[in-house]
């Protein structure tokens, strides 16, 4: 068991580099859907699925154990922590302010696609929030661009089948400068962006709901 907990802390701790290291050199696939109960914005449900690279340590120790079973729990749980540590890497925007977020998440897992890890979990806001004629942004980053958090393609951040119609959904790629691209590119594992320079927004992609 302390091997389980040496790993993945090593992964969220030393790979996902919580210490400021910059340039991508980690990538994790995001999918993200809104979850609304009664017209209202109540969680995220997040899927993110780990480069091979960043997977091979947790694969290694959750070796053949079964979907679900106590050895993925607990590899779980230690990444859980770590990611609730960073504000779950993710901010939501609705009218210049930022929404809150419950501290825990309602659920989450992890489980193993052919050589990836693939966390899931649901992130839900402080309080329910309307959707009816509001328009919301989230984005999902690492603030150091250790991490490369992307969506694939656009469908990968989507809506419900119920707020179809109502709702629409739409996700910019941003285009940062020469220089901050000269910069991120300039960085191995050991450097350090400034703080204040906030790196990972500036390429981060920016999800927008706006509701009828």
């Amino acid at each position: 068991m302390q091997l389980v907990k040496r790993s993945a802390l090593t992964l969220f701790l030393a790979v996902l580099s919580f210490t400021a290291q910059a340039h991508p050199h980690s990538f994790i696939r995001l999918q993200t859907q809104l979850v609304s109960e009664n017209d209202r914005f109540v969680a995220l449900k997040m899927r993110w699925t780990m480069d091979e690279i960043t997977s091979a340590d947790l694969l290694y120790d959750a070796g053949d154990a079964k979907p679900g079973s106590e050895i993925w729990k607990k590899l779980a749980a230690e990444v859980m922590a770590n990611v609730l540590g960073q504000h779950y890497f993710t901010e939501v925007w609705h009218n210049g302010q930022k929404v809150k977020f419950k501290n825990r998440p309602t659920e989450y897992g992890m489980e193993r696609e052919a050589h990836q890890a693939v966390l899931t979990f649901v992130l839900p806001l402080a309080e329910p929030q309307p959707l009816s004629g509001q328009t919301y942004t989230f984005s999902t980053f690492d603030p150091t661009y250790y991490v490369d958090m992307s969506y694939a393609n656009d469908r990968d951040a989507s809506l419900p089948q119920a707020l179809s119609t109502q709702c629409s959904m739409s996700v910019h790629t941003p285009t940062p400068s020469e220089e901050t691209l000269s910069f991120a590119q300039s960085l191995d594992k050991e450097d350090a962006p400034p703080e204040d320079m906030d790196l990972g927004k500036q390429f981060a992609q920016k999800v927008t709901v706006q509701c009828q």
